[in-house]
C-alpha cells in the first residue's frame, strides 16, 4: 500500500510562530488556497502544532518512530486504517500510533490541527 513517489503536497516545516506569540488559526486557514496544506504553527517541548488544510486524499503511510494525533477543527475527516476507517467531525480527535498504516482524506477542505514530534517526517517513513 505504500507508494515511494514525490507528493504533490505543500509541506511547510518552518516554525512560523515562537513563544508568546498569539496564533490566529483562523486567518492562516482561510488564506490558504492550497488542496493539501501542512504548516508547523509552532514548537511545544519536543513536538510541534501543525496546521492541515486538506481536501482530497493523501497517501498510504506510516510513521516508524513517531505517534501522530489528529484534531478537526472544521469539516469531515477520514483516517482509513488497514481494517477500518475512522471519521472525525469537529472537535473530534484521535491518535495513529507508530508503526500503524494510515491514509488520511478529506471529502470537502478541513481544517485539521496535528501533534506530533518535531522530527518526524509527514509523507512517512515508508
Amino acid at each position: 500500500m505504500s507508494e515511494t513517489k514525490d507528493f504533490s503536497y505543500e509541506t511547510r516545516t518552518n516554525i512560523l510562530h515562537g513563544p508568546l506569540e498569539l496564533i490566529d488559526e483562523k486567518q492562516l486557514s482561510d488564506a490558504c488556497e492550497f488542496p493539501w496544506y501542512n504548516q508547523t504553527l509552532c514548537q511545544v517541548n519536543e513536538s510541534v502544532v501543525r496546521l492541515g488544510v486538506v481536501h482530497g486524499e493523501y497517501h498510504w503511510h506510516k510513521h516508524d518512530d513517531d505517534d501522530e494525533f489528529f484534531y478537526v477543527v472544521e469539516g469531515r475527516f477520514f483516517i482509513d486504517l488497514e481494517d477500518r476507517t475512522v471519521e472525525l467531525a469537529p472537535r473530534q480527535g484521535f491518535v495513529v500510533p507508530k508503526g500503524v498504516m494510515h491514509r488520511p482524506r478529506a471529502p470537502e477542505r478541513t481544517v485539521i490541527l496535528m501533534v506530533e514530534t518535531a522530527g518526524i517526517v509527514p509523507t512517512g517513513s515508508s
